[in-house]
């Protein structure tokens, strides 16, 4: 596996990559990688001739200064578990090297994207996640990117990206991995304590039961249900559960004919956690 630490090194081997014709594909990352990003490694190998995967804690994506500070760094880790898994490039920039000027924060327009669940709950979160994924795809200008579902807000986010860069890069959207107890993979998930993780396993089982009293008995009464059973739980807080169309329109019932699914976000101590269910 190739590291690479600056932008003009990158773009100079990627074209001679691209000089041969063969296609690239993109793991955008920021590090603390688990068998879910190695998924998308496997999914970019198998549809393209170069994988390259990037790892970079994007600071203008985070509107907590101290879940920036505690968010969790381990390059050399990383960097043993992607050669581990043929990935063929890792490209590793300083915040200086993708914002050379400084990381100030440009502006997007998502539409209603920014202002509900994660836009809500996380002001200018998506803003940053653009401008930084905006960056890396000039940068490594593939033929494909591949994005974990537990995102799912963010995959959509990507892809309006694309529409308003007027760009052919192909967004594939990749299924979530889970471990053993259910819980979705995630970088976050290693900091939470041994009790935490332990407890940390109820929103999976949580989300599966409101799923079916979503269907059976409605949505009011899985929003209440889930609402109680976290609050059974001290170290837990309940942010958001909605259940939308597959858009992340609101809706007051379920119609069969239409994709539905439950989103969640969750605090067990100071980590917030996501997931996602569909219903149908």
């Amino acid at each position: 596996m190739l590291i690479f630490t600056k932008i003009a090194d990158l773009k100079a081997f990627l074209s001679e990559i691209k000089a041969k014709n063969q296609t690239v594909g993109f793991v955008p990352t920021m590090g603390a990688l688990h068998n879910g990003h190695i998924s998308l490694i496997s999914i970019s190998k198998s549809a393209c001739n170069i994988t390259v995967c990037s790892i970079f804690v994007n600071p203008t994506q985070f509107n907590d200064k101290a879940d920036l500070k505690r968010y969790p760094r381990m390059p050399e880790k990383d960097a043993a578990f992607l050669e581990n898994a043929g990935c063929d490039i890792l490209f590793l920039p300083s915040v200086e090297e993708i914002y050379p000027t400084g990381p100030v924060i440009e502006t997007y327009d998502f539409g209603y994207l920014n202002s509900v669940l994660e836009g809500k709950y996380r002001p200018g979160h998506f803003n940053g996640v653009a401008q930084v994924v905006k960056r890396l795809f000039e940068i490594v200008e593939p033929d494909k990117a591949f994005f974990g579902s537990k995102d799912y807000q963010q995959v959509m986010i990507i892809k309006a990206l694309i529409k308003q860069m007027q760009s052919l890069i192909e967004i594939v959207n990749c299924p979530i991995l889970r471990e053993a107890d259910g819980l979705a993979m995630s970088s976050r998930n290693a900091l939470l304590n041994e009790e935490e993780r332990h407890i940390a396993a109820l929103v999976p089982k949580i989300m599966r039961e409101a799923k079916h009293i979503a269907l059976s008995n409605g949505i009011k009464r899985a929003k209440d249900f889930v609402a109680a059973e976290i609050l059974k739980v001290p170290v837990m807080k309940l942010e958001y559960f909605e259940i939308c169309t597959a858009d992340l329109k609101e809706i007051e019932k379920i119609d069969p004919s239409i994709k539905a699914v439950a989103l969640i976000a969750v605090f067990v101590g100071k980590i917030r956690l996501i997931d996602n269910l569909e219903l149908n």
